[in-house]
């Protein structure tokens, strides 16, 4: 029998509406007890040191999960192995991470996704993934869904791509509506975007770069939802579509739309879009570069909006981990994508829940509860008793710079660099093993 005690800590669990001063038990895996200061203190007198968790001036919560990460094996591991990934998770408080399918090979067969979930990868944390939503992510076959659900995908995506035809993603919403998972759609008409390296606004026009129309992602979110309801009303089923890295005061205004009558609609938002604009990349800096792109000031606020009200669902990092050689190429030739899992607290802390006023609840359940339950994680995103003993112990109130040389992803492309942050993780707990500890 394995135990760890965290005393002294402050529990904010949003999935059962617990804030309040609390000791927490993990016995062999679980959540064992969640009890009052002074209740567990027989115990406390009786473990070990060494097995104890002092969480004095600290927030203990559910351990965060993020449905959106880049991981980067097979075939790209000069970026990111799941080893690293996972590590930069567990550092940002993250106890979940569901790793997106662009791959070299693409994550499109049961194999591939064994070989990702194997233990042989070394995560520090749990594991999950979506495989792709076609073969090759090319938009033109779906993959067996079935074989792959049974194999534990717990989604399906073309991220980095969309499903562009209409018959293709009906086809895809329709399998995973049987399976009773979601499709996960990156929202870009790529017919509006090629050749395009950021947002098509003034920053893009000084500095001589086609940019990316708001409409792009709008059009892509506007069909989904057409889908959606055509699919209710005569096919008599009702899909889950979730719209990933939402970045436009347009697709947003859908999206609500569709809440509110009542489609099955779920969204993510990215730290990156609601704390910085396309103003960031300055004189073409390639740290600021990914996709969706950086927006202008009105998408940005229009998101944190989205966010106080409940219409975004949950927070995302898209975690995108790129060397250093190909971000120091012209801003054009540079892929897209940044890095994330460590800041994304720190950000959402920063921005959320000082400068906008969320309340820390609120914040914890944008990327806690509500992910799992975007992906039904049945013992994952809350405190219960029996509940995996997924924690975090963090400082709320703790003011600190991101560094990226200190960055435990293989790779350091962030345009936080330096940028400050509010609330520092202490500690991160995993199927009851402390997986980080400042």
């Amino acid at each position: 029998m394995s135990e760890l005690l965290i005393l002294n800590g402050h529990v904010v669990d949003p999935a059962q509406g617990v804030d309040a001063p609390r000791d927490v038990l993990v016995r062999d895996g679980r959540v064992a007890a969640v009890e009052p200061p002074g209740a567990l203190a027989s115990l406390a007198d009786s473990l070990p040191k060494e097995l104890q968790i002092d969480a004095a001036g600290c927030v203990v919560a559910p351990g965060l999960i993020d449905i959106h990460v880049h991981l980067r094996e097979p075939g790209q591991t000069h970026k990111e192995t799941i080893a690293t990934g996972t590590a930069a998770a567990a550092a940002g408080g993250f106890t979940t991470v569901v790793a997106m399918p662009n791959t070299t090979p693409v994550n499109d067969s049961v194999e591939r996704l064994r070989w990702m979930l194997a233990a042989e990868r070394h995560p520090l944390i749990h594991l999950l993934a979506m495989p792709a939503a076609t073969f090759g992510s090319n938009g033109c076959e779906i993959t067996d869904f079935d074989a792959l659900v049974r194999a534990g995908a717990v989604g399906f995506t073309d991220d980095g791509k969309p499903v562009l035809e209409d018959d293709v993603m009906r086809a895809a919403l329709t399998a995973a509506a049987a399976l009773d998972v979601p499709v996960s759609q990156h929202a870009e008409d790529t017919r509006l975007t090629s050749g395009c390296s950021m947002n098509l606004g003034p920053v893009a026009f000084r500095l001589g770069l086609r940019g990316m129309p708001a409409e792009a992602e709008a059009r892509i979110v506007e069909r989904d939802l057409r889908l959606l309801r055509e699919m209710e009303r005569a096919d008599h089923v009702r899909p889950h579509l979730h719209v990933q890295h939402v970045s436009t005061a347009l697709a947003l205004r859908a999206i609500r739309a569709a809440k509110k009558a009542g489609l099955y609609v779920t969204c993510e938002a990215a730290p990156h879009h609601f704390t910085l604009t396309d103003e960031a990349i300055g004189d073409y800096d390639t740290n600021a570069k990914m996709n969706p792109p950086l927006r202008a000031e009105a998408d940005r606020r229009a998101l944190v909006d989205a966010l106080l009200d409940g219409t975004v669902d949950c927070i995302a990092t898209d975690h995108a981990p790129h060397a250093s050689h190909e971000k120091e190429v012209e801003f054009d030739r540079a892929p897209n994508g940044i890095t994330g899992l460590e800041t994304a607290l720190g950000l959402a802390l920063r921005v959320l829940h000082r400068e906008h006023g969320m309340t820390l609840s609120h914040v914890l359940q944008l990327m806690s509860a509500r992910p799992a339950e975007v992906l039904r994680l049945r013992g994952r995103g809350d405190l219960r008793v029996g509940s995996d003993a997924d924690v975090v112990v963090f400082d709320a109130g703790e003011e600190w710079n991101f560094a990226v040389k200190d960055s435990r992803s293989k790779s350091k492309n962030s345009p936080f660099d330096g940028a400050p942050m509010l609330g520092r993780v202490h500690a991160t707990v995993c199927a009851g093993r402390v997986v980080y500890r400042a």
